[in-house]
């Protein structure tokens, strides 16, 4: 992992254009497609899934310039984008090690505790807001 000021700024520019992104596709979306269904974020999830598997694959772990590039386009860019194709890529890989109980573990924990604690927040929201 490149920690020096040059991965920090690729991570914080890719981030930028990830997130703008992220919105732009969005509201495209939405204009398309209407607002019954989030097509928005599944569109961004499955997109990102799709682009992090390829630039994992072109921009293999190193040092040097293409560490940076690598941060500016999994982190930043995808990681603005959407971290759902983190998770695809971390679960990937898990499975590639024939890790199959991490890999459902992982998904599992990551699904159900994370509609779990969107609830709990919700509701604690309720509670701070009286």
């Amino acid at each position: 992992m490149n920690g020096s000021l040059s991965g920090l700024a690729a991570v914080a520019a890719g981030g930028a254009l990830g997130a703008t992104g992220r919105y732009l596709l969005a509201l495209f979306a939405k204009s398309s497609l209407g607002h019954g269904f989030p097509y928005g974020t599944l569109s961004v999830n499955l997109i990102g899934c799709l682009l992090i598997g390829l630039a994992a694959g072109l921009l293999p772990e190193g040092s040097g310039p293409r560490s940076t590039l690598r941060l500016f386009v999994i982190v930043g860019c995808l990681g603005g984008f959407t971290t759902f194709s983190s998770f695809g890529l971390e679960t990937l890989r898990l499975v590639e090690e024939s890790r199959l109980l991490a890999a459902s573990g992982y998904v599992l924990l990551s699904n159900i505790g994370g509609l779990a604690l969107c609830f709990l927040g919700a509701w604690g929201s309720g509670l701070l807001g009286r």
